[in-house]
């Protein structure tokens, strides 16, 4: 992929200029021993990682640094590291008034928190990535877990990507898997932005989009390949993921790589961070999740009108709310109520626009097409369900989408079949 010609800026047809201020992408085998002669205008790095992402590739990071570290921390953790406010605190207190930049050795949650900490100190930062297993690098969000919520927050761009291709390929298989799965979703989530055009007259980019699906379209059928952990076929998958998270850093928000299926994916995670409760990878939860929506997809498509929806309980609902998310209720309570989507209704919009609502969600690959997928890469749809069991399924179908501020198919499938 022609990174330096994606990261030009672009003056597109839907009347904005898209930008992304990411400075260097190097995806290739050896990409790490490149750091040094990419860090000169640099003399205090502070280096970020956990103790497992820090086993993979730390000590080449740190001696290409030579005397240019600083500091760094290294987080030991079981399990998990969670990206919260104690985590933020031990990562600002190994920042000095001389450091200048954070290099974040690691994945999802390392490269969040880098970013997250990087953002607020005015620092630029670089990812090492030790997995294709998310499609974060690239994006201006986030995602962390602060007030039990999870929250993305819009901070920056990376200045770098690392993506040593040696590396990537040895990464857990679940990582792997994850990466997969993070891509799949993109059938999901672009899906439901094509649907929020026509029902909330949403922000629309030809461009983006097209960008995003053709990336999904190239690593769809990569499953068998990168069982094998074929080094063609990680550079392909690293190259979408970080692909998509420029399409999110153009439009400057994650629309174009987050729908429904992230919804009931974060609402996996809070709940199982809040209640200890085990959750999957980011990405095998995603595509998981999205397996599930696309079969709530096939039951829309299955009415010939739309149903009257029921007129709003909000006692049951706040009720519920508290039952579904313990100590996350009162922010989630707060969203909703700031949107104010559940008081005004979109009975009318749906009957209006039908036909159009109809055309849109027949358009995403069947439920039946995304099982197959799952299964060119060994992924078994019985393992969430076992996991997660019916109650927890149907919370997340209902409420999932209570988390955030964005429509989506769960919101057009509630107003259709919720029955207060």
């Amino acid at each position: 992929m022609d990174f330096e010609k994606l990261l030009k800026p672009i003056e597109c047809t839907c009347g904005k200029t898209h930008t992304c201020d990411i400075k260097k992408v190097v995806i290739k085998p050896g990409a790490v021993e490149e750091l040094s002669a990419m860090v000169t205008e640099w003399n205090n790095i502070v280096v970020i990682a956990d103790k497992n992402t820090y086993a993979v590739c730390g000590d080449a990071v740190v001696s290409q640094l030579g005397d240019k570290l600083e500091n760094k921390i290294v987080f030991e953790c079981d399990g998990f590291l969670v990206p919260n406010e104690d985590a933020i605190e031990k990562a600002q207190a190994v920042l000095s008034d001389k450091t200048d930049l954070i290099i974040g050795i690691g994945a999802g949650v390392i490269q969040d928190l880098a970013k997250y900490v990087s953002f607020y100190a005015k620092l630029p930062y670089f990812i090492v990535a030790t997995a294709p297993s998310m499609d974060g690098y690239a994006s201006v969000g986030a995602a962390m877990i602060t007030g039990n919520m999870k929250v993305t927050y819009s901070c920056h761009v990376p200045y770098a990507i690392i993506g040593d291709t040696e590396v990537l390929r040895n990464a857990p298989m679940d990582m792997i898997k994850s990466g997969y799965g993070d891509i799949l979703g993109k059938f999901s989530c672009l899906n439901d932005w094509k649907l929020s055009t026509v029902v909330n007259d949403e922000y629309f980019c030809d461009y983006v989009y097209d960008l995003t699906y053709d990336m999904l379209i190239k690593t769809k059928d990569l499953g068998p390949k990168l069982l094998k952990r074929d080094a063609e076929a990680i550079q392909t998958l690293m190259e979408a993921l970080v692909g998509v998270g420029i399409a999110m850093a153009l439009v400057g928000n994650s629309r174009p790589a987050s729908g429904s299926e992230h919804h009931m994916s974060h609402y996996f995670e809070v709940v199982g961070i809040m209640r200890n409760e085990p959750y999957f990878h980011h990405g095998i939860d995603v595509v998981y999740s999205a397996v599930f929506v696309q079969k709530l997809r096939e039951q829309i498509l299955a009415l010939d009108t739309p149903n009257s929806e029921a007129a709003f309980d909000r006692n049951k609902w706040e009720s519920k709310i508290r039952e579904v998310y313990d100590n996350a209720a009162e922010g989630v309570i707060a969203l909703q109520d700031k949107l104010g989507w559940y008081e005004n209704s979109r009975t009318g919009i749906y009957a209006d626009k039908w036909d159009s609502i109809k055309a849109i969600l027949s358009e995403a690959p069947s439920s039946e097409e995304m099982l197959a997928y799952l299964d060119s890469i060994e992924l078994d749809i019985n393992e969430y369900k076992d996991t997660y069991k019916a109650e927890k399924l149907q919370n997340a179908m209902w409420f999932s989408k209570d988390l955030k501020d964005r429509y989506t198919v769960l919101w057009l499938y509630f107003s259709l079949f919720y029955r207060w």
